[in-house]
Protein backbone atom coordinates (compact mmCIF):
# COMPACT_ATOMS: atom_id res chain seq x y z
CA UNK A 1 0.00 0.00 0.00
CA UNK A 2 1.81 3.49 -0.87
CA UNK A 3 1.07 6.79 0.73
CA UNK A 4 -1.12 8.39 -1.93
CA UNK A 5 -3.63 5.23 -2.02
CA UNK A 6 -7.13 6.01 -2.22
CA UNK A 7 -9.04 7.11 0.89
CA UNK A 8 -11.96 4.84 0.54
CA UNK A 9 -10.08 2.04 1.46
CA UNK A 10 -10.14 3.13 4.79
CA UNK A 11 -13.06 4.84 4.73
CA UNK A 12 -15.24 3.75 7.44
CA UNK A 13 -18.81 1.72 6.62
CA UNK A 14 -21.26 4.08 7.71
CA UNK A 15 -19.91 6.81 5.74
CA UNK A 16 -20.16 5.00 2.87
CA UNK A 17 -23.79 3.98 3.64
CA UNK A 18 -24.56 7.62 4.28
CA UNK A 19 -23.17 8.93 1.19
CA UNK A 20 -24.99 6.44 -1.35
CA UNK A 21 -27.90 7.26 0.80
CA UNK A 22 -27.27 10.98 0.23
CA UNK A 23 -27.01 10.48 -3.37
CA UNK A 24 -29.90 8.12 -4.14
CA UNK A 25 -31.82 10.59 -1.89
CA UNK A 26 -30.88 13.39 -4.58
CA UNK A 27 -31.93 11.54 -7.45
CA UNK A 28 -35.44 11.57 -6.41
CA UNK A 29 -38.27 13.71 -4.71
CA UNK A 30 -37.46 12.32 -1.26
CA UNK A 31 -39.05 14.42 1.41
CA UNK A 32 -42.12 14.53 -1.35
CA UNK A 33 -42.56 10.69 -0.93
CA UNK A 34 -41.85 10.67 3.22
CA UNK A 35 -44.70 13.38 3.70
CA UNK A 36 -47.18 11.48 1.75
CA UNK A 37 -46.23 8.37 3.31
CA UNK A 38 -46.32 9.92 6.95
CA UNK A 39 -49.57 11.43 5.85
CA UNK A 40 -50.97 8.44 4.70
CA UNK A 41 -50.13 6.42 8.20
CA UNK A 42 -52.53 8.48 10.20
CA UNK A 43 -55.57 8.77 7.84
CA UNK A 44 -55.57 5.00 7.53
CA UNK A 45 -54.97 4.56 11.78
CA UNK A 46 -57.26 6.66 13.08
CA UNK A 47 -60.32 4.97 12.55
CA UNK A 48 -59.40 1.56 13.60
CA UNK A 49 -57.28 3.28 16.68
CA UNK A 50 -58.81 2.52 20.34
CA UNK A 51 -57.35 4.64 23.25
CA UNK A 52 -57.52 2.97 26.86
CA UNK A 53 -57.60 5.67 29.39
CA UNK A 54 -58.08 3.11 32.88
CA UNK A 55 -61.00 1.02 32.48
CA UNK A 56 -62.73 2.84 29.40
CA UNK A 57 -62.12 2.38 25.81
CA UNK A 58 -62.20 4.81 23.61
CA UNK A 59 -62.94 4.15 19.47
CA UNK A 60 -62.54 6.17 16.86
CA UNK A 61 -64.47 3.55 14.61
CA UNK A 62 -67.03 5.39 12.12
CA UNK A 63 -69.26 4.11 8.85
CA UNK A 64 -65.93 5.35 6.48
CA UNK A 65 -63.60 2.97 8.19
CA UNK A 66 -62.66 0.95 4.80
CA UNK A 67 -62.50 4.14 2.53
CA UNK A 68 -60.34 5.68 5.18
CA UNK A 69 -58.09 2.74 5.10
CA UNK A 70 -58.24 2.74 1.28
CA UNK A 71 -56.74 6.22 1.10
CA UNK A 72 -54.09 5.84 3.70
CA UNK A 73 -52.47 2.81 1.30
CA UNK A 74 -53.05 4.75 -1.86
CA UNK A 75 -50.91 7.51 0.00
CA UNK A 76 -48.46 4.92 1.31
CA UNK A 77 -48.32 3.36 -2.18
CA UNK A 78 -47.98 7.15 -3.79
CA UNK A 79 -45.28 7.91 -1.28
CA UNK A 80 -43.60 4.52 -2.30
CA UNK A 81 -43.84 5.28 -6.03
CA UNK A 82 -42.30 9.00 -5.90
CA UNK A 83 -39.12 7.44 -4.35
CA UNK A 84 -39.05 4.43 -6.76
CA UNK A 85 -40.67 5.09 -9.67
CA UNK A 86 -39.72 8.95 -9.92
CA UNK A 87 -40.75 9.14 -13.55
CA UNK A 88 -44.20 9.63 -12.59
CA UNK A 89 -43.80 12.42 -9.90
CA UNK A 90 -46.42 14.42 -10.86
CA UNK A 91 -49.13 12.10 -11.81
CA UNK A 92 -48.68 11.21 -8.13
CA UNK A 93 -48.24 14.70 -6.54
CA UNK A 94 -51.79 14.92 -7.96
CA UNK A 95 -53.19 11.76 -6.82
CA UNK A 96 -51.59 12.39 -3.49
CA UNK A 97 -53.26 16.04 -3.45
CA UNK A 98 -56.37 14.91 -4.65
CA UNK A 99 -56.60 11.56 -1.78
CA UNK A 100 -55.65 14.44 0.65
CA UNK A 101 -58.54 16.96 -0.17
CA UNK A 102 -61.01 13.63 -0.22
CA UNK A 103 -59.47 12.46 3.17
CA UNK A 104 -60.94 15.27 4.85
CA UNK A 105 -64.79 14.48 4.76
CA UNK A 106 -64.18 10.74 5.03
CA UNK A 107 -61.54 10.10 7.61
CA UNK A 108 -62.16 11.92 10.42
CA UNK A 109 -61.36 15.43 8.84
CA UNK A 110 -58.04 14.13 7.22
CA UNK A 111 -56.12 12.11 10.20
CA UNK A 112 -57.70 15.20 12.22
CA UNK A 113 -55.81 17.33 9.71
CA UNK A 114 -52.26 15.79 10.26
CA UNK A 115 -51.94 13.35 7.48
CA UNK A 116 -54.28 16.01 5.47
CA UNK A 117 -51.73 18.36 5.96
CA UNK A 118 -48.60 16.04 5.10
CA UNK A 119 -50.09 14.86 2.04
CA UNK A 120 -50.77 17.84 0.70
CA UNK A 121 -47.22 19.04 1.61
CA UNK A 122 -46.02 15.80 0.45
CA UNK A 123 -48.31 16.02 -3.09
CA UNK A 124 -47.18 19.57 -3.40
CA UNK A 125 -43.39 18.19 -3.33
CA UNK A 126 -43.59 15.88 -5.74
CA UNK A 127 -45.35 17.79 -8.14
CA UNK A 128 -42.39 21.23 -7.67
CA UNK A 129 -39.58 18.89 -7.69
CA UNK A 130 -37.56 18.56 -10.60
CA UNK A 131 -34.77 16.09 -11.22
CA UNK A 132 -30.57 18.44 -11.14
CA UNK A 133 -28.99 18.57 -14.06
CA UNK A 134 -25.68 16.63 -14.02
CA UNK A 135 -21.73 18.23 -14.74
CA UNK A 136 -21.85 16.82 -18.27
CA UNK A 137 -25.54 18.55 -19.05
CA UNK A 138 -24.14 22.10 -17.81
CA UNK A 139 -21.17 21.87 -19.81
CA UNK A 140 -22.05 24.18 -23.03
CA UNK A 141 -21.67 22.64 -26.72
CA UNK A 142 -18.28 23.26 -28.46
CA UNK A 143 -19.33 21.99 -31.71
CA UNK A 144 -22.56 24.03 -31.94
CA UNK A 145 -23.46 25.77 -35.46
CA UNK A 146 -23.21 29.23 -36.60
CA UNK A 147 -26.53 31.54 -36.88
CA UNK A 148 -27.82 30.23 -39.90
CA UNK A 149 -25.66 27.18 -41.44
CA UNK A 150 -27.30 24.12 -42.34
CA UNK A 151 -26.81 21.13 -39.36
CA UNK A 152 -27.20 18.07 -40.89
CA UNK A 153 -30.41 15.85 -39.05
CA UNK A 154 -29.81 11.73 -38.08
CA UNK A 155 -32.85 10.02 -38.40
CA UNK A 156 -35.85 10.37 -41.05
CA UNK A 157 -36.22 9.92 -45.04
CA UNK A 158 -33.31 11.10 -47.37
CA UNK A 159 -33.73 13.33 -50.23
CA UNK A 160 -31.06 14.19 -52.95
CA UNK A 161 -27.19 13.10 -52.18
CA UNK A 162 -28.78 11.49 -48.74
CA UNK A 163 -28.47 14.25 -46.11
CA UNK A 164 -31.05 16.23 -44.50
CA UNK A 165 -30.63 19.58 -43.13
CA UNK A 166 -32.29 22.25 -41.03
CA UNK A 167 -31.94 26.06 -40.99
CA UNK A 168 -30.92 26.83 -37.40
CA UNK A 169 -31.58 30.75 -37.77
CA UNK A 170 -34.93 31.99 -36.48
CA UNK A 171 -35.91 33.02 -39.55
CA UNK A 172 -35.59 30.08 -41.33
CA UNK A 173 -37.81 29.05 -44.73
CA UNK A 174 -41.53 29.05 -43.76
CA UNK A 175 -40.76 30.48 -40.28
CA UNK A 176 -41.01 27.11 -37.98
CA UNK A 177 -38.43 28.69 -35.57
CA UNK A 178 -40.03 31.90 -35.54
CA UNK A 179 -40.36 33.35 -32.13
CA UNK A 180 -42.74 36.41 -33.33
Amino acid sequence: MSAESPGQQNEHFLRVVRRRFRDWRGQRPFWAGLFTILGGIPIAYFPYASLKIGHMTLAMATTAGAGSLIIGVLLVTLGLTMWFHHIVRVFAGVAAILLALISLPVSNIGGFLIGFLLALIGGALSIAWAPGKGAEAEAPASSAPADGQDVPLVPGPQVGDGTITQKTSAHADGGRNSAG
